[in-house]
């Protein structure tokens, strides 16, 4: 395994591809096959896009928004009774500055996260299993139902996408999607208040995401993608797209041939709401190049790893409540953890700049 060089192909990209997934949803084989040659080019030359036809209806949109607005409009008691550290699985309400990628630069959002429901009767439940379980829905008549309907509908498009990656890869439509059963795949319900102040304060800082890829709902502009040679290029808003965008476990399958793009959200005054789903494998997974990507490529570009546990260790390592754990020794990183920001295009801008000549 060696490593990797910059990467020309996102050197030159300055704008964000915009994708009609309808045809992967209703149509026939070779329709889908051509809609997954589209995704593919995306996934390689930019590793994000703008999605529509994905039939995700503006009451389900709707309904999610106002919910969400409700919650956060709570007392910060109110909210903080299902406070993320609460529980064991990492679910439940995120107060501002509890979450950073860089642990010097606190983020300035609140949020609440949910995931795929599981019983606590379950097996990987009642074995203790990181971030899996039931969800700690908030105490508000009328909340539950059209959070859950929004997540089950954006799962479905998101099993899809799944489908239509492997087929960009050359591989059985199938293949991917037989490690997606009860993932642990995250719904965030992010709101970014009003802050008149606001001048040099990020809203998320620069990242790649740890899951198979995200399916992004925002309500305003502010998303920002790194080209390869190092610019912030923007997404325009479209208020009828998902923005879509590869994660670290949908590169290292693909044995880099997909890549996991740095992104932020930039500094802003304006109150705003997003809602990220993350597309998680199953914890146990074990992600490594396929073995039909190393014959093609010649090597393998990347070691492998277990899906859940690579999760778990950056979540650890970006949340101020288990990093306390983890300090106090209630809880233990997995072995192998990486740090923050190792893969995808920022782990190779952080290679760059640490093989950087020191003046």
């Amino acid at each position: 395994m060696s490593p990797l060089p910059a990467d020309p192909r996102l050197a030159d990209f300055q704008t964000i591809p915009v994708i009609d997934i309808d045809p992967l949803l209703h149509g026939n084989a070779a329709a889908r096959r051509a809609v997954a040659n589209t995704l593919g080019h995306a996934a390689r030359e930019v590793g994000f896009f703008q999605m529509v036809g994905h039939g995700i209806d503006d009451s389900l949109r709707h309904g999610l928004i106002t919910q969400a607005k409700r919650f956060f409009a709570q007392s910060t008691d109110a909210k903080m009774q299902r406070y993320i550290g609460h529980y064991h699985h990492h679910r439940g309400y995120v107060p501002p500055g509890e979450e950073s990628p860089d642990p010097t630069k606190p983020d300035m959002k609140e949020a609440f996260d949910l995931a795929f429901e599981l019983p606590a009767n379950d097996p990987d439940v009642v074995a203790g299993t990181p971030l899996l379980g039931p969800n700690p829905w908030p105490a508000l008549d009328g909340f539950r139902a059209p959070v859950a309907a929004y997540y089950d509908a954006v799962y479905q498009v998101g099993r899809a996408l799944m489908g239509g990656f492997a087929l960009a890869l050359g591989l059985e439509e199938q293949q991917l999607l037989r490690h997606v059963t009860k993932p642990p795949s995250q719904l965030r319900l992010i709101h970014y208040p009003y802050n008149p102040d606001a001048q040099d304060a990020q809203g998320i800082g620069a990242h790649t995401d740890y899951e198979c890829f995200t399916l992004l709902l925002p309500t305003a502009p502010g998303l920002e993608v790194m080209n390869g040679a190092g610019e912030w290029i923007d997404v325009p808003f479209r208020e009828d797209a998902l923005v879509v965008n590869i994660g670290d476990m949908l590169e290292i399958w693909s044995n880099g041939e997909f890549v996991a793009t740095s992104h932020r959200v930039r500094k802003v005054k304006e109150e705003r709401y997003s809602f990220p789903l993350f597309f998680a494998c199953d914890y146990h997974t074990e992600v490594a190049p396929l073995p039909a990507l190393v014959k093609r490529h010649g090597q393998a570009n990347y070691a492998s790893l277990k899906a859940g546990d690579h999760l778990y260790a950056q979540t650890i390592q970006t949340f101020r409540y288990l990093r306390e754990r983890l300090a106090k020794g209630d809880i233990t990183l997995p072995e192998g953890a990486r740090e923050v920001g190792s893969l995808g295009q920022h782990g190779k801008h952080k290679e760059q700049q640490n093989e950087a000549p020191k003046r």
